[in-house]
Parts: C-alpha cells; structure tokens; sequence
C-alpha cells in the first residue's frame, strides 16, 4: 500500500526535495511587519537575513487548521496510508492542531489512515528524518517498519547549536536580557541542544573556537558510528563557519557525508544571523 509523506517546512529542507520525492509540504506562515508569506512559497531565507539586518524582527505562526484539513481530506478521499513528521511540539503548536484536525476528518471519513508523529526536533534534526523516511518509502518497505523507523530516528536525533546573538533568545523568552546584555560583551556564545523537543541551555563558552571543539567533544561523547552517518550541519546565512564545522569533523571523526543547509526562513525568525546547528544520531539505549 502507498505511504503518502508529509512534512513541514521547518525541516528547512529544499522545495525541490518535496517535489522530487512526492511529499507534501506544509507550509508556516512568517509575518513581517503587517505582512503574512507562506514559507517556502512566496519568501526566502535570504529575505528573512535582509530583513533582520534591516532591523525588523519577523514572527511565525504554524500551519492552519484550513490548510490541515484540506490535506487530511485529500488523504482519505484517496484511501492511502499517511505519515506526518511534524516539527517538535515543544517549539510549535502545529503537532497538536493536526492531531486535532485529524480526529476532525475522521468524523466524516472513520477510515482515514493518517499516523502523526511529533519528531520532537527542528531544522535538519527535523530534516534528516524526513530525508531517510521519503528513502525507505521510495524503496517500498512496510509501512508499519516505516513508522518504526521514523519514531526510532526522531528519539535519536541530536541538536548542537549556538546562536551568534544572545539577543534573539531573550526576544524569544529563551534567555533573560540581562544575560544576553552581558553575554554579549564578554563575547559569550551559549550552547544549547534539543531535550524531550524543547531548547536547553547547556554551557557558555567563552570564544567561537573553544564553542566549535566543545561541540565536537559532545558530539564524540553522545554520537552513534559518526564516521558512517549522514551529519547535518545548518548555518544563519554564514556558510563560511559551517565549512569549518564540516572540515573540523571530517579531520576528528572521518565522517564522509553531509548535508549542509542555510536555516530556513521558520528558524531564521527566532534564531537569527550566525547561528550554527550540527545534527547527528546518538547511540541507541540499551
């Protein structure tokens, strides 16, 4: 049976990838001045860099329950089984409004076959899952190893990421203002990841290049086989740090595959210029 795939645009996966692998793009909004852009359709990353340079401070809302609907309802007009990965719920409410539209479609269609799944990550955390799960769909696996995978992958996934201006997460309630004021006068970068799909705090480190071999030990720390996986390595409109991430990692860990992004334009509102994430798989429990 068919397995039809969707993702959000929080992935920060490329519309390309969406129309090349058939899966369905759930677009959120981002909302500049008195203006709505649909991500991915009608606004850029690179927009939303010129924009906060320009000193505005974009918002974002999730997906609609409309745009929901209308989706779920294609779904089970067709009679497929669905997968929704959707971006973490600690960071957006788009998870619960799709649980509850689906509950809503089933009222007028009770066999639709639509499994959600809350990756509990962002960006190429969230990306990379969508990534390997379109590649096992295209190769026609069961469904039900599939979704196994999906969650298994979603409950692996490790976020490192740092933020070039502490101002951001206190705009966005992540960090107080003091601490950003300060933080950013002694040139402290603050290092975070992604616990149960909600930021954390982990250290602040003084100086880009003990933050960059910091985030290297954790990475030798926490990862499963880093020579053999695909890392992912997203990036704040600053390709020239992520390259450096990317060599630092190949030379510690012989890692051969990549994928480097620039942080969508979903991220890119709350996070800002000069961010840098790099996502991996950690080892499995025993």
């Amino acid at each position: 049976m068919t397995l039809k795939l969707f993702a959000d645009s929080a992935c920060d996966l490329p519309l390309s990838f969406y129309e090349e692998n058939n899966v369905v793009l759930i677009t959120l909004q981002v909302h500049i001045d008195d203006r709505e852009y649909k991500d991915l359709q009608n606004i850029t990353p690179e927009q939303v860099y010129e924009e906060i340079r320009a000193g505005k401070m974009p918002k974002t809302s999730q997906a609609s329950p409309q745009q929901l609907h209308e989706l779920f309802t294609d779904l089970a007009k067709t009679g497929e089984s669905g997968l929704y990965i959707s971006m973490s719920s600690g960071l957006s409410g788009t998870y619960q409004t799709a649980v509850m539209v689906k509950e809503q479609v089933k009222e007028e269609f009770p066999d639709l076959d639509l499994t959600i799944i809350d990756s509990k990550a962002v960006s190429l955390g969230y990306g990379l899952t969508v990534m390997a799960v379109a590649e096992k769909i295209n190769n026609n696996e069961p469904k039900e190893d599939i979704i196994k995978f999906a969650q298994s992958n979603c409950n692996r996934m490790e976020h490192l990421f740092t933020i070039e201006d502490l101002e951001f997460l206190a705009a966005g309630g992540r960090l107080s203002r003091s601490s950003a004021f300060f933080g950013g006068l002694l040139n402290i970068k603050p290092l975070l990841h992604v616990e149960e799909g909600k930021l954390v705090p982990l250290e602040k480190i003084r100086g880009k290049k003990k933050l960059l071999k910091r985030m290297l030990d954790l990475m030798e720390e926490r990862g499963d086989d880093l020579e053999n996986q695909l890392i992912g390595i997203s990036h704040g409109d600053d390709e020239e740090t992520a390259l450096l991430m990317k060599k630092m990692i190949e030379e510690r860990f012989g890692t051969k595959n990549f994928y480097i992004r620039l942080i969508g334009a979903i991220v890119a509102s709350h996070a800002g210029p000069g961010t840098l994430a790099v996502f991996y798989l950690k080892k499995q429990a025993d």
